[in-house]
């Protein structure tokens, strides 16, 4: 089964913002630090949600790559880790950026 979790990119800015989203969207359990750490543990792990894939999307990424490049970098680059490490049960993640 395939499921689809969406963010957008109005309004997410900031790092904090887009993990906050991502949380939401993938519903984290309440033990979710957010940091990239543990934005990393929890998009491993998905035991919380039911077997499948698990897209998530996020639409218009720019405003947190114009506003904090390093920031857009970091979070990018822990989805492709965690697409390319895989979560060990039956949920798993996959990810698609849909730029501007």
């Amino acid at each position: 089964m395939r499921f689809e979790h969406r963010i957008g990119g109005e309004g997410l800015d900031t790092s904090d913002a887009v993990m906050a989203a991502i949380a939401s969207a993938l519903k984290f359990p309440s033990y979710f630090g957010h940091n990239l750490d543990a934005l990393y543990d929890c998009l491993t792990d998905l035991s919380w949600l039911p077997a499948g894939e698990h897209v998530l999307i996020w639409s218009n990424p720019a405003p947190l790559r114009a506003a904090d490049a390093t920031a857009y970098d970091a979070i990018a680059a822990v989805l492709a880790d965690a697409v390319a490490d895989g979560a060990g049960g039956d949920a798993y993640l996959s990810v698609l950026l849909q730029a501007d």
